[in-house]
This record gives structure tokens, C-alpha cells and sequence, in this order.
């Protein structure tokens, strides 16, 4: 059988057959073994060794661009490899046929070239047996598939010598002939040897797993595998690198078919059996069933996935596998993790995986712990104790990945905490580090899902103290690394989407908010219901907004979404505070300080003290204005700046004449001051209501000038803005 000109019997019945491009990377080594040590330079040589390597393993590119691989690493070499082998294409068979008898003179003689135990030693005798082994008409047509390998290599070449000739968009040109390069690479590889194919299915998946980007698109990819297994069916890794596809693109049909297959040729091909020494039916059987069990739980289907682990749990008892025993208990908690008594079955989970010798397993049930106690209130120190342990056990097995999953786990808590200094300090070390394993092929191993998320919360945080700027840098950055159809891409559109929001609504823009809900309620449905009542309330739409925050209130204290219900509640207190009804905000206000007491989730407590010190002065407002001006959002800080002013201004009621002066001008200097915060986030509606505070201060303290700059300023924004339901000294 014949196929592209690659002439082969049983597919992986030999290690290797002869290709066009084999025998082009044979002349290369010949070559280079002709070519004497004066000729080639040191730097040139060493380039030439490691480009040997890939060319070896990976599968047939054209002709075009193994010239220009050799040609960038020396070109003098790349010249001699192009003339030998337009000899040997234009000329006869029996050249063809010489060249192979000459290959062999590379292993003669005391001091050989080539050494037959090296890594090219073994290609060249491959090349040659499997040579020797072709009938007369396959060698035939070996030496045409040559003749017309040759021949689209050449009208390759003469098009991107084309191609670079021309000016103005160059550049561009050039990204397009890359990829129509890579194109061409995969239609015109063929059918690909053993080892060809266990390597190409080896890097596809580190890529997959490390960076998405630089692997194989969806389909391009598939289209490889597709081929793959036209030539073998039964090749199982091919059949779960197909599932590793599938869920990229989130089709649940094509990946739990392909997993299927994966666990059947398994079966079929006895390896599990041969490689663990015992019987591989029954392990195939348990594995499958406990995949199938973590595919479900992916796509959302619980039940499906609760009767796939119960399978997968009754034959690995009857193996007595403690192994999947133990993987099965890690999932059974991940299922049951919204029950009252999830803990104890996740302890129990650390404690035999740690009994089991099984460390990537205890060091995420650890992970899951910390994550169920901070959300149950735990101190922040006992917390950092325990990933303090999990460190231990990441740096002394090396296992990177969850180092990286610890440290985004850290900056989450301390944001959840509300102590923004040390997320952003967590934040930035995740990116400085470096990754512990050696991955070829350019993987970035910080383009994993941890990475995704630390650069998630640099934009908030950014973006909370008003620098717009550096977080959109922030989020084209999450863009090109991720780009729209990778598995991570959810994260940075949620953020993304979350940050125009909020700076549409700081803006007056409640039009262009509303315009947003939609997308963020996709990504994110509490999030997003929660934001379309934050609309609702600033276009003065009450009901519908009241409404809404009792249904979303409900729902999340039966989820035990504490820190969306502090939010919910805020949102409802200020919702009674612009319908003039503060004495019914009370109680909603000290039952959010309760919760957020209760869950030590400082932020959300400090400001709702804020609120609260609207109605009880200055005693209350010194509690929450120091975690807010050190730790807070640059629209907290006004807010509470315009708060001081306004009780300094209250306050100063019973004072005699020459105090209540000074006490209006230090309420003029915090009100300048919480304008200047405003002014950061650009938050336009704000800034009217400070104008108009200030214009009224001045007027008591009869400075016409000053207050008619501020009268100013406050006519012109209330024309642009849309205005309040109660009156402007009333709001916080």
C-alpha cells in the first residue's frame, strides 16, 4: 500500500518506512557528516544537532521549510542539501538507488561516523532495512513521490521568494505564509510512523494542557487525528487526545465517544494488562467509568455523573483498587460539596490519600479545604497555615502545577478578606515564577488556568483604584494568551465585562450598563441578575429592582453565597435610603455587619459600617475609614470622604461662629478630596453631587467666587446626567 509516497505494509507493524522527507533529512545527515569540522563552525554545529532532534521524531513538512530550518541554522549546509537532492530528483532511479548503498559506508571503519546505538545510528539503519525490504515497482514509486516532492518544494520556494519581493504589507504576508506553511504541514504529512505518531500525540497534549495556544485549532487538530486513525483504529492514545479535543470546543457527544473508544481499544490491545502485570479488563472497565463520571460533572450533568462513580466505585471494590477507591472519593466530595457535612468526607479524603502515598491528591483536597473554610469564616491565618502544609508537599514532590493553583488560591482569599495589598503581592509572584518542568516545543507553563485567574484579579484590582489603563493592558495581555475559543477564555470575558459595567455605571452611562447584563449573565447568571437590579435601582425603577434582589436574596442564602448576600442586603439598604425609608435600612444593614463579622469578610463589613455611620455620625464612621483607605476601592475612599464631610457638617450645627467656620472648611478640604477620587474612576454622577455640597458650603461661608465655580460645575453635569429620585443631599 502506498499513500502520499509513503510506501508501508501493516501500519506500526515496522518501526519506520521510507518517505520523501526521510530521504531528504538522509541527505542532510550525510551532509553534514561529509563536510569537514574547518567548514562548519561551532555555533553552526550545535544549531544543526538540535534541530536534528525534531526532524527526527516529528512528522513530514514540505520541502520548502526544511530548507529554511537548515538555512537558519547554517547556510552553506542548506545549499549543498538543495543541490544534492535536485540532483538526485531530476536525474535517475539508480541514483536514488546508490545513495542508499552509500549510506551504509557511514558505520565503516575504525572511527565511523555515525555510531549504530546513537540516536541517528538507529534512523539510518531504519531508513535502510526498511529500504531494503521495498519490491522493485514500491521502489518505483518512492522515487516519483520524490520527483514530485522535490517539485512542489521548488515552486514553494519561488513563491515566497515572491513574496518577500513585495513592500507595504510585508509583515502580514508573512504571518499568512506561516500558516499556510503549518496548513500544509499536516495535509501533506501522510500516514505517520510509530514513533511519529506517539510524538506528535505527546506534544499535542502537553500543548493542550500547558498552552493551548500554540497547539494544533480544533479542527485542524482533528482533521490529524481523523487521519491517524483511518490507517489504525485501534490506536487508543490518538482516541483520548480526540476526547482532549472535544472538550475544547465543549461538544459532549464527540468527547464521550471518543473516551469510550479510548477505554475499548484498551481493552482490545491488552495494555493495560501488559503494563501493570495484572488484569487490564477490569481496570480499563473502572477507569472508564470514573472519567465518565468527571466528563458528566464538567458539562453539568450531576446525575449522570453520581451513577457513572457508583459504577466505577462497585468494581473497584470488588479489584480492591485503592487507588481509584481514593480518586472516586475525591470526586464523590465534588459532587456533594453544597451538603452540610462535606468536610468530614473531604478530610477523610486528605487522610487516605496521604496513607496511600498519593500527594497530587492530598494536596488538592487540602486546596478544597482551605477554600470550604475561608467561605465558612475561617481566620485568614489558620487558613495560610494550612497552605503553608500544601507548600511543603507541592516543593518536595516538584508538582508546579498545584504551586501555581496555591498561590492564585492565596490571592483569592485575601481579596475575599478584603486586604487588596496582599492579593496584588500574591498575584504578582504567581507571575513571576518559573515553571519546574522542562517542556519543549515553547510551552508556557504559566498558561494554565491559575495563571488566568491571578491576572483576572490584577485588572480588578487595577481597575478599582482607577487605572483603567493598565487593567485594559492587563486584559489584552489575558487576550492574546488566551484567545475566545480556549478553555479559560470565560474568566477574562466575566472580568472584562464586569470592569466596562462598572465604569459604564460611574459614568451616568445606565443605558450601555444595561447593554451589558446580558453578557454577564451568561457568563455568570447570579452576577448578573445581581447587576441588572444594580440598573434597575440608579434609573430610579424601584419595585422592579426590589423585586429582583428579594428573588436573587432567596436564592443565594439557600446556595450559601454569603458574600453575594452581604452585597444583596447592601443593595437593599440603599434601596430603602433613596425611597427616604432609613429606619427600615437598619435592620437589613446589622444583619449584613453580622454575616460579614461572622465570615470575617473585612471589606464588605467596613462598608457596611459605611452605610451605617450615615445614620449614627462620626462614632461609627471612624471604625470602617481606615480599612477603606488603606485597603478599599478609589470609589469606597470618596464615598467616605464625602461621608466625613457630611457629618463634620452636622456636627458643626451647635458650634459658635468662629468653630463652625473651621469645621466647614475642613469639610471643604474632604469634599476636594473625595472629588479627586471621583475624578480617578471617573465617576461624573458623583462628582455633581460633591459640586453641590461644596457650592452650598461656600455660600454659607460667603465666598461667592468659589461657589459659583462649583455651581457651575454642577449645572453642567446635571444637564449631561440623568436626575435623582430624592433629593441630591440625601444620597451617599
Amino acid at each position: 500500500m502506498m499513500t502520499n509516497g509513503v510506501v508501508h505494509a501493516n501500519l506500526f507493524g515496522i518501526k519506520d518506512w521510507v518517505t520523501p522527507y526521510k530521504i531528504a533529512v538522509l541527505v542532510l545527515l550525510n551532509e553534514m557528516g561529509r563536510t569537514g569540522e574547518g567548514a562548519v563552525s561551532l555555533v553552526e554545529r550545535r544549531k544543526l544537532n538540535q534541530l536534528l532532534l525534531p526532524l527526527l521524531q516529528g512528522p513530514d513538512i514540505t520541502l520548502s521549510k526544511l530548507y529554511k530550518l537548515i538555512e537558519e541554522s547554517c547556510p552553506q549546509l542548506a545549499n549543498s542539501v538543495q543541490i544534492r537532492i535536485k540532483l538526485m530528483a531530476e536525474g535517475e532511479l539508480k541514483d536514488m538507488e546508490q545513495f542508499f548503498d552509500d549510506l551504509s559506508d557511514s558505520f565503516s571503519g575504525t572511527e565511523p561516523e555515525v555510531h549504530k546505538t546513537s540516536v541517528v545510528g538507529l534512523f539510518l539503519r531504519h531508513m535502510i532495512l526498511a529500504y531494503s525490504k521495498l519490491s522493485f515497482s514500491q521502489v518505483f514509486k518512492l522515487y516519483t513521490a520524490l520527483q514530485q516532492y522535490f517539485q512542489n518544494g521548488e515552486k514553494k520556494t519561488v513563491e515566497d521568494a515572491d513574496m518577500d519581493r513585495e513592500d507595504g504589507e510585508k509583515q502580514m504576508e508573512k504571518e499568512e505564509l506561516d500558516v499556510s506553511v503549518r496548513e500544509e504541514e499536516v495535509s501533506c504529512s501522510g500516514p505517520l510512523s510509530q514513533k511519529q505518531a506517539e510524538f506528535f500525540l505527546s506534544q499535542q497534549a502537553a500543548l493542550l494542557k500547558n498552552d493551548e495556544t500554540k497547539a494544533l485549532t480544533p479542527a485542524s487538530l482533528q482533521k490529524e487525528l481523523n487521519n491517524l486513525l483511518k490507517f489504525n483504529p485501534d490506536f487508543a492514545e490518538a482516541h483520548y487526545l480526540s476526547y482532549l479535543n472535544n472538550l475544547r470546543v465543549q461538544d459532549v457527544f464527540s468527547s464521550t465517544h471518543s473516551l469510550l473508544h479510548y477505554f475499548d481499544r484498551l481493552i482490545l490491545t491488552g495494555a493495560e494488562g501488559k503494563s501493570n502485570g495484572e488484569e487490564g479488563y477490569g481496570r480499563s472497565l473502572r477507569y472508564a467509568a470514573l472519567n465518565l463520571a468527571a466528563l458528566h460533572c464538567r458539562f453539568g450533568h450531576y446525575q449522570q455523573a453520581e451513577l457513572a462513580l457508583q459504577e466505577a466505585i462497585r468494581i473497584a471494590q470488588e479489584s480492591n483498587d485503592h487507588v481509584c477507591l481514593q480518586h472516586c472519593l475525591s470526586w464523590l466530595y465534588v459532587l456533594g460539596q453544597k451538603r452540610a457535612d462535606s468536610y468530614v468526607l473531604l478530610e477523610h479524603s486528605v487522610k487516605k490519600a496521604v496513607h496511600f502515598g498519593l500527594p497530587y491528591l492530598a494536596s488538592l483536597g487540602i486546596q478544597s479545604l482551605v477554600q470550604q473554610r475561608a467561605f465558612a469564616g475561617k481566620t485568614a491565618n489558620k487558613l495560610m497555615d494550612a497552605l503553608k502544609d500544601s507548600d511543603l508537599l507541592h516543593w518536595k514532590h516538584s508538582l508546579s502545577e498545584l504551586i501555581d493553583i496555591s498561590i492564585a488560591q492565596k490571592t483569592a482569599i485575601w481579596r475575599l478578606y478584603g486586604r487588596s495589598t496582599m492579593a496584588l503581592q500574591q498575584a504578582q509572584m504567581l507571575l513571576c515564577m518559573n515553571s519546574l518542568e522542562s517542556l519543549n516545543a515553547g510551552v508556557q507553563q504559566n498558561n494554565t488556568e491559575s495563571f488566568a485567574v491571578a491576572l483576572c484579579h490584577l485588572a480588578e484590582l487595577h481597575a478599582e483604584q482607577g487605572c483603567f489603563a493598565a487593567a485594559g493592558e492587563v486584559l489584552k495581555h489575558l487576550k492574546d494568551r488566551f484567545p475566545p475559543n480556549s478553555q479559560h477564555a470565560q474568566l477574562w470575558m466575566l472580568c472584562d465585562q464586569k470592569i466596562q459595567f462598572d465604569r459604564a455605571m460611574n459614568d451616568g452611562k445606565f443605558h450601555l450598563a444595561d447593554s451589558l447584563v446580558t453578557g454577564i449573565t451568561a457568563l455568570n447568571g447570579i452576577e448578573g441578575v445581581y447587576r441588572k437590579a444594580v440598573v434597575l435601582q440608579a434609573q430610579n425603577q424601584m419595585t422592579e429592582a426590589h423585586k429582583l434582589l428579594q428573588k436573587l436574596l432567596t436564592y443565594c442564602q439557600k446556595l450559601k453565597n454569603t458574600e453575594m448576600v452581604i452585597s444583596v442586603l447592601l443593595s437593599v439598604a440603599e434601596l430603602y435610603w433613596r425611597s427616604s425609608s432609613p429606619t427600615i435600612a437598619m435592620p437589613v444593614l446589622l444583619e449584613a455587619l453580622a454575616l460579614s463579622k461572622e465570615y470575617r469578610l473585612q471589606y464588605l463589613a467596613s462598608e457596611t459600617v459605611l452605610n451605617l455611620a450615615y445614620a449614627q455620625a462620626l462614632t461609627l464612621l471612624h471604625m470602617a475609614i481606615e480599612p477603606i483607605l488603606a485597603d478599599g476601592a478609589v470609589l469606597d475612599k470618596g464615598r467616605t470622604m464625602f461621608l466625613v464631610s457630611k457629618c463634620q457638617v452636622a456636627s458643626a450645627a451647635s458650634y459658635d461662629p468662629v468653630k463652625k467656620a473651621e469645621a466647614l472648611e475642613a469639610a471643604i478640604q474632604n469634599l476636594s478630596e473625595a472629588k479627586n477620587y471621583f475624578a480617578q474612576v471617573d465617576c461624573r454622577e458623583r462628582i455633581r453631587d460633591v459640586a453641590y455640597f461644596q457650592a452650598r458650603l461656600y455660600h454659607a461661608l460667603g465666598k461667592t467666587q468659589e461657589r459659583n465655580h462649583c455651581a457651575m460645575i454642577f449645572r453642567q453635569l446635571h444637564q449631561e446626567l440623568p436626575a435623582h429620585g430624592v433629593p441630591l443631599i440625601n444620597h451617599l
